[in-house]
């Protein structure tokens, strides 16, 4: 059995410092706050199913993924649970934020304030043109698409839904909430069960 890591205590971390974590230890830094997520199978699940739909129009020169560092800034590599890329990034980690199309974060108990908004204004001021909060937390799987503004850096809001969500960004893309619902509680009811 291995021990748990015993991480640097900082109170910032820089990208410079990100050279001290293992290399297999999965982490974010946003607004130089270092984050070590622990999803959980639903979680996960819903991500790969978001993965799935923007995969069905995919361009050949772009590539939907889960779970990927982007490179921002100094204080700055956030880790969406989907994003798109351009293939000619699939060996590389962390990407250059300006090759990111869209960023889809699935909101968790810990990291709604996060989602909505450090790393909305991270995302938008690298200008990552669309941006997806899908958020499990309710009754009802809701998503909310963000497109940045004309000429500025920040998100206005496009769609708010917890129906069919159809979009034209970053390609043709649809998404069944009511049926991510319904897996969501059959799931849940397996765990009760």
């Amino acid at each position: 059995m291995t021990a748990a890591p015993i991480l640097p205590e900082r109170p910032e971390w820089t990208v410079d410092d990100l050279g001290d974590l293992p290399k297999d230890l999965p982490y974010e830094l946003i607004n130089g706050r270092l984050i070590v997520p622990s999803p959980t199978a639903m979680h996960q699940d819903l991500c790969v199913r978001l993965l799935l739909a923007l995969e069905v129009n995919c361009p050949p020169e772009f590539l939907a993924t889960i779970d990927l560092s982007m490179r921002v800034d100094r204080r700055n590599e956030p880790r969406p649970d989907v994003v798109v890329i351009r293939r000619k990034h699939a060996g590389r980690s962390p990407v250059p934020v300006e090759d990111a199309l869209l960023a889809v974060e699935v909101v968790s108990p810990t990291s709604h304030f996060r989602d909505l908004y450090d790393k909305a204004k991270v995302y938008a001021h690298s200008g990552v043109r669309s941006y997806w909060v899908v958020d499990p937390q309710h009754e009802r799987i809701a998503l909310t698409e963000y497109t940045l503004g004309g000429g500025t850096r920040e998100y206005e809001q496009v769609t708010h839904t917890e129906d069919l969500f159809v979009t034209e960004r970053p390609w043709k893309v649809s998404v069944d909430l009511p049926a991510l619902t319904a897996r969501r509680n059959d799931l849940l009811a397996a765990e009760e069960g």
